[in-house]
């Protein structure tokens, strides 16, 4: 059975928080919490949330075992961007823009794993 989370809306760039969720892809849970609590970035902070958030339903909506839980799929789209102005020199004026993020993760039993 698959369970799965999603923080839609997360303030970081896709491409900051792919490099990341590159460590984690395919790991059981209990290696994923352990390689994104040592890892100090932004985005270890907001997919570690979006994993136990994943784990909790699978736990208590589908009754799986937590030590069976592994990362089947996991990914990073991008969201809305957000365009401010940046004042440039000789009075002109740049686009800043603030990407943001939806993150994915869904979790599975091993034996549904291929």
């Amino acid at each position: 059975m698959e369970a799965y989370a999603i923080h839609k809306n997360a303030l970081i760039k896709p491409r900051l928080a792919r490099m990341t969720m590159d460590l984690v892809r395919g790991k059981d849970v209990e290696t994923a919490r352990g390689i994104l609590e040592v890892t100090n970035t932004k985005a270890s902070r907001l997919i570690l949330k979006v994993l136990n958030s994943a784990v909790a339903n699978a736990v208590n909506n589908n009754g799986a075992n937590e030590t069976d839980l592994v990362i089947s799929e996991c990914y990073i789209n991008p969201g809305p961007v957000y365009k401010r102005i940046k004042f440039a020199s000789r009075g002109n004026v740049d686009r800043h823009d603030k990407r943001s993020s939806h993150i994915t993760v869904k979790v599975s039993d091993a034996k549904g794993v291929k």
